[in-house]
């Protein structure tokens, strides 16, 4: 019987994060995380094995290089060679754009951007070798349209559909798949408090509707890839 693969999530102590580490532990995986605070990072790793899942974690800031390479470090130390990377890390700061600061958009490409490269350029090699893998970036509809208070957001999730296509034409031929998931409004803590996002909670997805799209893509035959995968909910 084959071992269990390892899959690493970011961004997982909340939202889509939590719910795909949960599902991808459910149905088998080992689960690396990560996310920037430690004792969120420490409580999930215990809420995992508590439910029979073979877990570990670190914290760090997925959009610097010296913690990302920590991160991969210590979850291959604990759980073996990264078999599918989840790049859901991600921040939302919907401001009009004079209201916008520096701060905040280098925030949000360091988050939502440059992370994906870090994390999947050190994947990457172990992948080849092996000559299977699977690469998930948690982009978002407002990577195709953009809407009033989200220039630096869809900025950045229209820059993870260009890392992913490419990404993909790249690699695809190596046995690896890349699925980038482009959900629609999601009620997680990153719409709350959001005055520019109304929103009716009864109407939007959730966490789990999310995992569960990803685990499915993931889970396809090996020979099989969905390259995009767009998420609404039915009654919108």
């Amino acid at each position: 019987m084959p071992a269990p693969e390892t899959a690493v999530v970011t961004g997982a102590t909340e939202g889509i994060g939590r719910a795909t580490a949960f599902a991808l532990g459910r149905a088998g995986y080992r689960v690396g995380i990560c996310a920037r605070t430690a004792s969120k990072v420490d409580a999930l790793v215990a809420e995992l094995r508590g439910a029979g899942i073979e877990a570990a974690g670190r914290a760090g800031d997925v959009g610097v290089e010296a913690d990302a390479d920590a991160i991969l470090r210590d979850v291959e130390g604990a759980l073996g060679p990264v078999d599918v990377l989840i790049n859901n890390a991600g921040v939302l700061i919907a401001k009009r754009i004079e209201d916008l600061s520096l701060d905040e958009w280098d925030a949000t490409m360091a988050t939502n951007v440059r992370s994906l490269f870090l994390l999947t350029r050190r994947v990457l090699p172990g992948m080849r070798e092996r000559r299977r893998g699977t690469v998930v970036n948690v982009a978002s509809v407002a990577g195709k349209a953009g809407f009033i208070g989200g220039a630096a957001y869809a900025a950045s999730k229209h820059a993870v559909m260009g890392f992913s296509r490419s990404l993909m034409l790249e690699v695809r031929r190596d046995g690896i798949r890349v699925v980038t998931v482009c959900p629609g409004s999601v009620a997680t803590a990153m719409l709350q408090d959001q005055p520019l996002l109304p929103a009716n909670p009864d109407k939007l997805l959730t966490a789990d509707d999310v995992a569960e799209i990803i685990l499915c893509s993931i889970n396809l035959p090996q020979r099989a890839l969905v390259n995009e995968v767009e998420i609404r909910p039915t009654d919108p």
